[in-house]
């Protein structure tokens, strides 16, 4: 997956979205989400990386608990081909709910 598919996935989902972090001051209310890339899982062998795999966190930000845009996201992901974990946690100092959608993606060219 290339850079392009993976933001033209995010668009689909028709929540406002950037790379790590908006910002500071442009912030869009709740919802929105937030996607990075912190690391890799390469097959490799003798030394050679011979197959790319990126690591992906999209982190969506709600300020209530809202299973019609957790539906919304996971439809995109799953029509993708997307295999994902989610999590959820409460962040008491931003008043907003974080759920988190880890899964890996081949790069391609």
């Amino acid at each position: 997956m290339t850079m392009e598919e993976l933001v033209a996935m995010l668009q689909k989902t028709g929540i406002p979205f950037a790379y790590d972090h908006f910002a500071e001051g442009e912030s869009p209310e709740p919802p929105f989400i937030c996607y990075l890339l912190p690391g890799s899982n390469n097959f490799a062998a003798d030394g050679r990386v011979y197959f790319k795999i990126n690591q992906v966190r999209m982190e969506l930000y709600t300020d209530s608990k809202d299973l019609v845009v957790e539906a919304k996201v996971e439809t995109v992901l799953d029509d993708s081909g997307i295999f994902y974990n989610k999590s959820e946690v409460w962040i008491q100092s931003e008043k907003l709910y974080e759920v988190l959608y880890s899964f890996e993606v081949p790069v391609t060219d």
